[in-house]
């Protein structure tokens, strides 16, 4: 499950790259780079992939992704019909940690920014009001030219850094495999689950699809991601329980097996071990936000 080295270019006039992504393609493989990622998504969702975490992105979501941190946002089916397909709208800032020098997070002034930059290594989601403020620091990033660009980076940092509620995305002890010659493999693995994780997997199914014999895939997947594929298809399935609980009208038992769970206790089970909340209890906590 190696991700891919992404080159990431900024152009010669420019220490760091900012841009606009307008398709939902931009990226879309499990990759890593050695730039930090400061990404808002003013429109798209799908499911996420940072380290060994699994979350439904959103439109308003606001992501920092450390240096070397494999990750991967996969945008639902929907941007890709090529009749009508949704819109994507997506602010990224790619920048070195030491593009500054490298002794400038050292400065007593910038302790947060360095706090923050570390956290980042497992990944960070910034929430509500400090989410905003960076969104509208990133969108007028794209605009900016000479100083103005490092100023409002170093702002749009120092939110974060003074925010309490930043919340952790990946595990403390996933260590990344960063080895370039099994790039495929995950993009394949996770392609086919997110196509395929409302009915049931064979596991002779799946390691097919990873070339590897299925004994050989329980091995290699939990080595690489510290879970076992059953797991990683329940978080999957919840993920997409909890679209659903927001989006549409259908009961809870009728979601459960659009989900694809087999039976309405193992999704509630399911859904509060990873959520920490019960369906009802999530979909009542989001609407009156």
């Amino acid at each position: 499950m190696r991700p891919q080295l992404l080159k990431v270019s900024k152009g010669p006039n420019y220490s760091f790259s900012v841009r606009r992504d307008l398709v939902p393609h931009v990226n879309n493989r499990w990759h890593y780079h050695t730039e930090v990622e400061l990404i808002h998504f003013e429109k798209g969702e799908g499911t996420q992939f940072i380290g060994d975490s699994i979350e439904r992105f959103k439109p308003g979501d606001v992501i920092l992704v450390g240096s070397n941190l494999p990750h991967y946002w996969r945008f639902d089916d929907l941007y890709f019909d090529e009749h009508e397909p949704a819109t994507a709208d997506i602010r990224v800032a790619h920048f070195n940690e030491t593009f500054w020098g490298e002794n400038f997070l050292h400065l007593p002034e910038n302790i947060n920014i360095r706090t923050i930059l570390e956290r980042g290594r497992r990944g960070l989601c910034i929430p509500g009001e400090t989410g905003k403020q960076v969104a509208v620091l990133l969108e007028e990033l794209l605009e900016a030219d000479g100083p103005q660009r490092i100023i409002l980076l170093l702002k749009a940092l120092s939110v974060i850094g003074n925010c309490k509620e930043v919340s952790t995305l990946s595990s403390i002890g996933f260590k990344p495999d960063l080895m370039d010659n099994e790039k495929d493999r995950i993009n394949d693995i996770y392609e086919y689950s997110i196509k395929n994780f409302k009915g049931k997997i064979q596991l002779e199914e799946i390691a097919a699809v990873a070339n590897i014999s299925p004994n050989s895939f329980c091995r290699y997947f939990k080595s690489r991601t510290r879970k076992t594929y059953s797991q990683f298809l329940i978080e999957l399935r919840v993920g997409h329980a909890c679209k659903l609980l927001i989006e549409n009208n259908l009961s809870i038992k009728q979601l459960c097996y659009e989900s694809g769970f087999n039976n309405f206790t193992s999704f509630h089970k399911y859904f509060k071990m990873i959520t920490k909340k019960s369906p009802l209890t999530y979909q009542k906590e989001y609407m009156s936000n």
